[in-house]
């Protein structure tokens, strides 16, 4: 049964204004698991072998997976209410319930929800050409746009995968008619469509923003990537450099009735402007930079420069202790090191079963992350690593990219 809204308060309450959530596994039924989540590997196919391997752990989430066969609430996160793994509770429960009270009335009177979430993919091989519609494209079909913004991290990379390289949009000699050919051939040959595309090498602990509507094949690294709340795309390459075939109905996802054979349609999809750019490392590409720091820690924005996403990387040095304080609610998940944040033990695990409770993920309310979160490392050799995302607006990101900004 679930719980009242003032049993909800309580438990936020009690954690003084932060949740531990539980991990939410994702499998997925393409490519080949890069065995870098943590999980146990005795559990890659903990979720069925029909629904393939865990790829995939998503956090701060009131999204549902769209695979086919995903379960009621597969996706969404859950809250540890007790230490007792059978009893969490639904984090879209407190998002719903507690409302401005759990994420900001800014948030709330521009949205009415918590609207992103974040997570980690963890493919060996490389992923391929897709696009999350643009928002003009979403609006037709009552869909929410996904944009999404990747960022490396050293300590869950201990290796690359096949090929640590990003393909985004088309070079820009393409034409629009050579694109749309190659997607004609979709069902009878191989479109090579990656030929058309531009690649770009992938630098541990920096990051890229995607915005809804650039094509983009996805290296094989395991990623960072705080997104806006859907899981929206169509399939552009039919055979992937691993081997996998994908047939046309991957290709002709999320379209209008009447315009489910229709190739433009499928074409507007994507923003050609965008993914035809000259300067498109300068405009998406995302070095850290410094944001506040203090005796024995440091925090710096990771993910910046849109409207949707943001995301943060505290260090707090061996030993020592911080009252870190940030303008709005968000999740944090921590990647390294030991601890505590607030009155939680926090740590980075070293291996997980399917189905239990971890001490590494949090979302801290917009009132407690305000006045400040106290976080301690506990150990005297280690940093203490945390990951924070969250929604831009209010969170005073960087507007854009500093490589932009020296060209201005």
């Amino acid at each position: 049964m679930s719980k009242t809204k003032q049993e909800l308060a309580s438990i936020l309450e009690a954690g003084d204004g932060i949740l531990n959530l539980a991990p939410t596994w994702v499998p997925r039924p393409f490519n080949r698991p890069g065995h870098r989540l943590r999980l146990h590997p005795d559990d890659t196919f903990a979720m069925g072998m029909k629904r393939g391997a865990i790829v995939e752990r998503w956090f701060s989430s009131i999204t549902k997976v769209e695979t086919e066969g995903a379960s009621e609430h597969e996706g969404q996160s859950f809250v540890n209410v007790d230490g007792d793994a059978s009893h969490t509770e639904l984090f879209e429960s407190f998002v719903n319930e507690l409302g401005a009270e759990l994420y900001g009335r800014e948030l709330h009177e521009k949205y009415g929800t918590w609207p992103m979430y974040s997570k980690f993919y963890d493919y060996n091989e490389p992923l391929f050409h897709h696009v999350h519609h643009r928002p003009e494209a979403c609006e037709k079909v009552g869909v929410i746009p996904k944009h999404e913004h990747y960022f490396f991290p050293k300590q869950y990379n201990n290796h690359l995968g096949t090929r640590p390289t990003t393909f985004f949009g088309f070079d820009p000699s393409v034409t629009k008619d050579e694109v749309k050919a190659r997607l004609a051939l979709h069902e009878k040959q191989n479109t090579n469509i990656l030929n058309l595309s531009r690649a770009f090498q992938i630098e541990l602990g920096t990051g890229w923003y995607t915005a809804a509507g650039v094509v983009h094949a996805p290296g094989s690294l395991c990623t960072y990537e705080p997104q806006w709340n859907s899981d929206v795309m169509a399939l552009w390459e039919n055979v992937v450099g691993s081997g996998e075939v994908f047939g046309r109905d991957w290709l002709y996802g999320y379209l209008p009735d009447g315009k489910e054979n229709d190739l433009d349609a499928v074409m507007d999809a994507i923003d050609w402007e965008l993914n035809t750019l000259t300067d498109y490392r300068e405009r998406f590409f995302r070095p850290n930079l410094p944001e506040q720091k203090g005796d024995g820690w440091e925090q710096k924005w990771i993910c910046y420069g849109n409207e949707y996403v943001a995301a943060k990387e505290l260090t707090v040095s061996a030993g020592a202790s911080a009252v870190v304080s940030d303008s709005t609610a968000y999740g944090c998940l921590v990647v390294q090191g030991h601890g505590r944040i607030g009155s939680f033990a926090a740590e980075s695990p070293t291996l997980i079963r399917y189905g239990q409770l971890t001490a590494d993920e949090f979302f801290v309310s917009h009132s407690r992350a305000a006045e400040g979160v106290s976080v301690t490392n506990e150990s005297q050799v280690e940093p203490l690593v945390i990951l924070k995302h969250f929604a831009a607006y209010g969170s005073g990101a960087p507007e854009r990219s500093p490589l932009t900004a020296r060209q201005r």
